[in-house]
């Protein structure tokens, strides 16, 4: 970056920062920018990155994307095969599409752009060290002061915090985590006969340690193998995945990537704010617990944030600041917060049982078509469990179990 740049983004103002361009940053300065406030958006990496992710997008994140973006799937989805740790194999059909399935990279940088084409600058390959409120740095109260890696410092009179689970961020307004899962990834280069036996089907594994789970996620000549777990149970969920590809006959392939990741979610009293910073996504800890699934949470939420850090950047003083913030709040936890209340539920009842839940999913007609409308985005688990009678009950049973 040009000294000329450095000069200039310091003499200016944005109105609205956002930290970290992953799908909740992306979203958030896309809102924002679309109101047609400066909006500045910051990322660490350079575009595009990987990130171990399985890819799948559900009805809810397709909902959230940005008016017209073409969604650059890598194939569609309409049979899941399940099995309870290698055994019981069934696979449930469906004649709609239930999700597709998408590289992060590709996708990551394609919202970026839309971004972009809102109005949005973007700088990459810029680290965040911590932002300001109060102190030399902050000319005036209706001000945040975003310091670089650097010693640059950036001003806005807003800023969200889109920079994952271990950010500056979310250290910064103080969010409070109440589970952490361990995922495990391998990218898959598989030969024509193999991609073409996996299109159009995933594979999802109910696996051997309580609350764990594994997936196959077809993308081409590629498929994404991936399991799940509680943090603390490292070797395990190593072997499991080890395990997983072995009886899946993909041991003889060589991974082109293999990774690893800390899923985090809040605690219901956790903060979402703090004076004029926002968090959203991974940055606030909103993924849905049971699944683990983090893009639709990610994209609503980075809109809803955007929404409301413009509302933010326009307040004249605190009090108005925190009136906004608290909007957002209350949003958040009316909608994404109910879900997750559920899917906390849910991730118990799957811990204790997964052989019931296995046996619902692939034999109860009404528990497939329930998971079907559920990853179209036509209905949540919130939504189930609070119009249907039955499946209220049910959960309330084996709650009480």
């Amino acid at each position: 970056m040009s000294s000329e740049r450095a000069t200039e983004d310091n003499q200016r103002v944005w109105d609205v920062v956002v930290v970290g361009a992953g799908p909740a940053g992306a979203s958030a300065a896309h809102a924002a920018a679309c109101t047609g406030r400066r909006v500045l958006l910051l990322e660490k990496a350079e575009l595009p990155r990987y990130k171990t992710c399985g890819g799948g997008i559900i009805g809810p994140s397709r909902d959230a994307l940005p008016p017209g973006f073409e969604l650059p799937l890598r194939d569609r989805v309409h049979a899941v095969t399940f099995s309870l740790n290698g055994r019981l194999t069934r696979t449930r059909r469906s004649k709609n599409m239930l999700f597709g399935l998408i590289n992060r990279p590709e996708f990551d940088a394609r919202l970026v752009e839309s971004a972009q084409d809102a109005g949005a600058t973007v700088r990459t390959g810029v680290t965040v060290s911590r932002v300001e409120q109060h102190g030399a740095e902050v000319p005036d109260r209706r001000t945040v002061a975003v310091v670089l890696g650097d010693g640059e410092v950036v001003l806005a009179r807003a800023v969200v915090g889109a920079d994952g689970s271990a950010g500056r961020i979310g250290a910064h307004v103080g969010v409070k985590l109440d589970q952490v899962d361990l995922g495990l990834e391998a990218e898959i280069p598989v030969p024509q006969p193999v991609a073409e036996d996996w299109a159009g089907r995933v594979l999802i594994d109910w696996g051997p340690i309580p609350g764990s789970y594994g997936w196959v996620f077809p993308k081409g000549d590629t498929l994404t193998v991936g399991v799940i777990s509680a943090r603390g149970e490292g070797a395990a969920t190593k072997r499991y995945l080890q395990d997983f590809i072995g009886r899946l006959g993909l041991a003889g392939f060589e991974p082109s990537v293999s990774s690893g990741h800390l899923t985090r979610c809040r605690a219901d009293d956790s903060p979402l704010s703090r004076g004029r910073v926002l968090v959203c996504g991974d940055a606030a800890g909103l993924l849905e617990p049971w699944t683990r699934e983090g893009i639709s949470f990610a994209l609503r939420s980075g809109r809803l944030a955007g929404e409301s850090a413009v509302r933010v950047a326009e307040a004249h003083d605190a009090v108005d600041a925190r009136r906004q913030a608290l909007h957002y709040a209350s949003a958040i936890k009316a909608g994404l917060g109910v879900e997750m209340g559920v899917g906390r539920r849910m991730l118990k009842v799957f811990s204790r049982r997964p052989a019931l839940m296995h046996a619902a999913v692939t034999t109860l007609r009404p528990a497939w078509q329930a998971f079907a409308k559920i990853t179209r985005g036509t209905t949540t688990l919130a939504e189930i469990t609070r119009t249907n009678s039955l499946a209220r009950r049910a959960l309330e049973t084996l709650d009480r179990a």
